[in-house]
C-alpha cells in the first residue's frame, strides 16, 4: 500500500511568459462554461482545443453551449469538435435537472454567431492537438470521460506529450449522483477506470473540494450587472439555483468545474495527497464510486489475499477558498 502525506503544488510565477498548454474536454452546462470563461481570460492559460461530450446534456447542445460561451468570453479562434453522444456502455442520463433543458440555465443565450466545429471529432482533435503541441499538454476534463478513455485506447502514444490530467470527478466521501458515486464517473465508469491507467500523473479535483468554493453574493451581483459580456454571462451562471433548492434574492454560486480549472492556473492553492484510487464497476449501490484508500496501512483484505495494483492519484484534499475566488474574479473581470 503507498500513501502520501499531503501536498500543496507550487511553480514560479512566470504564467504569463510560459502559459500552460490546456485542452478542457467538457460536457458545457453551467460550470462548465465557467471554466471556460476563465480559461479563456487567464493569461497562464494558453487553452488549444475544446472537446464536447455527452453529459449535462446531450452532445449537440453541449456543441451548441460552448461555441456560444467562447463568443461571449471573447476567445480566439479555437478549435471545438463533436465528441461521444453516450457512454461506452450505460445510455446517456442528463442533469437537465440541476442545469435546465439546454445545460444552461435556460437563459435563453443567442445562438452561436460564425464559430463553428471543426472537420473531425473530438478523439482525432484531441490526439492532432496533443502530439502537435510544441510543449506537453494538460488535460483537463470537466465532464463524463467518455473521449478521453476512447483517446487513451485509440492513440495511446499520445500520453508522451501529456503533462498531467486534472479531472473533476469522484469523490473520496459522499457524492451527488448516488450517496458514494460523483456523476462525472458515474455516468461513464468504465472511462474512468481507462482514465485511472493513463501511464502519466493525475489530479483527482472530487466534490470533497469542489463544493467548498463559493462566489459571495455581492460578487455574483456585481459580475450580473457587468457591462462585459463575459462577466456578465458569469454573473448570471453563478446566481442560476439548482431548481430543488430554495431562491435566495443574492445568491451566492459555486465555481464547480472552474475550480479545476484554477488549480491548473494556481496549482499552489490545491493540497493533495497521492492516493491508491479505483473505481467501483459493479452494479448496484456502489456503481461508479471512486474509492480511495486513505488506511496508513495494508489491511486484512491484504493480508488473507494479496494486494492487487491500484492506480496512485493526486486526489485533492484540501483547497485554498478564498484564493481559488479571488482568482476567478480577477480574471473573468479582467482585473
Amino acid at each position: 500500500m503507498t500513501t502520501a502525506e499531503p501536498t500543496t503544488h507550487a511553480r514560479p510565477d512566470d504564467s504569463s511568459a510560459h502559459p500552460v498548454p490546456v485542452i478542457i474536454d467538457c460536457d458545457t452546462g453551467i460550470d462548465d462554461a465557467l471554466a471556460l470563461l476563465f480559461a479563456v481570460r487567464h493569461p497562464g492559460l494558453d487553452l488549444r482545443a475544446v472537446t464536447c461530450v455527452a453529459g449535462n446534456t446531450d452532445v449537440d447542445q453541449v456543441v451548441r453551449n460552448t461555441l456560444t460561451v467562447l463568443d461571449l468570453a471573447g476567445a480566439p479562434d479555437l478549435p471545438v469538435a463533436r465528441g461521444a453522444e453516450r457512454p461506452l456502455i450505460e445510455p446517456a442520463r442528463s442533469a437537465a435537472h440541476v442545469h435546465g433543458q439546454d445545460g444552461m440555465g435556460d437563459l435563453g443565450l443567442p445562438a452561436p454567431t460564425t464559430r463553428t466545429t471543426v472537420d473531425v471529432d473530438a478523439v482525432t482533435l484531441l490526439r492532432r492537438e496533443i502530439l502537435g503541441s510544441p510543449r506537453p499538454v494538460t488535460l483537463i476534463p470537466t465532464a463524463p470521460l467518455t473521449n478521453i478513455a476512447l483517446l487513451l485506447r485509440t492513440y495511446p502514444e499520445v500520453t508522451r506529450n501529456i503533462e498531467r490530467i486534472v479531472f473533476m470527478g469522484g469523490a473520496v466521501e459522499i457524492g451527488n449522483a448516488t450517496p458514494v458515486a460523483e456523476f462525472n464517473v458515474w455516468h461513464d465508469p468504465e472511462a474512468a477506470a481507462i482514465l485511472l491507467t493513463a501511464g502519466v500523473p493525475i489530479t483527482m479535483y472530487g466534490l470533497d473540494v469542489f463544493t467548498r468554493v463559493v462566489v459571495p453574493g455581492p460578487d455574483v451581483q456585481r459580475l450580473r450587472a457587468s457591462d462585459e459580456p463575459g462577466a456578465r454571462l458569469a454573473g448570471a451562471l453563478l446566481a442560476h439555483r439548482d431548481p430543488a433548492l430554495t431562491g435566495d434574492p443574492t445568491p451566492t454560486g459555486s465555481l464547480g468545474d472552474a475550480g479545476a480549472v484554477c488549480a491548473v492556473a494556481d496549482p499552489a492553492g490545491l493540497t493533495t495527497s497521492l492516493l491508491p484510487v479505483e473505481v467501483s464497476l459493479a452494479p448496484g449501490p456502489t456503481r461508479g464510486q471512486t474509492v480511495v484508500d486513505r488506511r496508513p496501512r495494508a489491511g486484512e483484505s491484504e493480508i488473507h489475499h494479496g494486494t492487487r495494483e491500484k492506480s496512485l492519484v493526486d486526489v485533492a484534499l484540501d483547497i485554498d477558498v478564498e484564493r481559488y475566488v479571488r482568482l476567478y474574479l480577477k480574471t473573468v473581470e479582467k482585473r
